[in-house]
């Protein structure tokens, strides 16, 4: 009896869960001239096999299909003339020596992620887990991409995405990359309390998944409740199809 009250109590709750997140409005997202692409972290460490990330990350990345559906965010840019706006994560010797830190910054230093000599040093860069994952160099390496400086631990705060976004008169982010529930969402959330509208596109990012902690599930969650809007890969080229 007990078992079958405690099957009735979990869907129940299912079932009022799903009536609360059907009853959240959209306000929805229109494509206009005051559009970027905001894209976090597209980088080995989290995108590749090999980078040192991805017992964590790869399986949402592969479930999502994540790598492929960034792909089609940089040709959807280059095909109708949208901004692209990286910002990256990189990591410094300096940063080593900072005094605390939160349990996956801590994970993101002892396992060496991002890190690079300093600013001016690209010295074994090329190829390094803090540089482009190899097939978005093509789009990244173009004339209407803007790289920020590097974001330092989750948010935008520390770097100049912002500034650079309103020097072009961008109002308006469609944000993905990595990671969903950390610098994706730490982006939503700064870039809202920044003033811009922001749409996220869920299948285009990724999160780690660890025993008992589903980074993805947070992120999608969260992306959903305050976004504007959260696309599909697929959705997101009927609307600038549609709209643009």
């Amino acid at each position: 009896m007990k078992n079958i009250k405690n099957l009735l109590f979990i869907a129940l709750t299912l079932f009022t869960t799903q009536i609360a997140i059907a009853q959240l409005p959209d306000p929805g997202f229109v494509i206009d001239n005051t559009t970027a692409i905001v894209i976090t972290d597209p980088q080995n460490d989290f995108l590749s096999p090999d980078g040192v990330t991805w017992g964590l990350v790869g399986e949402s990345v592969k479930k999502n299909g994540t790598v492929e559906n960034i792909e089609t965010l940089f040709k959807l840019a280059k095909a109708n003339g949208i901004p692209v706006f990286i910002s990256p994560h990189y990591y410094y010797e300096h940063d080593h020596k900072w005094k605390f830190e939160g349990a996956l910054e801590a994970a993101m230093h002892a396992m060496g992620m991002f890190d690079r000599g300093d600013q001016l040093n690209k010295e074994d860069f090329e190829g390094s887990g803090a540089d482009w994952l190899e097939i978005y160099k093509p789009y990244i390496e173009q004339d209407y991409v803007t790289v920020s400086g590097p974001h330092k631990v989750y948010g935008p705060e520390q770097n100049d995405l912002s500034l650079q976004l309103r020097k072009q008169k961008i109002d308006k982010v469609i944000l993905a990359g990595m990671s969903g529930n950390l610098c994706v969402e730490s982006h939503m959330r700064e870039l809202l309390e920044d003033g811009f509208e922001v749409a996220i596109v869920g299948d285009a990012t990724a999160s780690a998944i660890i025993p008992g902690l589903d980074g993805n599930q947070a992120a999608q969650t969260n992306f959903r409740f305050i976004s504007s809007h959260v696309y599909t890969t697929i959705e997101l080229a009927e609307a600038i199809k549609n709209q643009k």
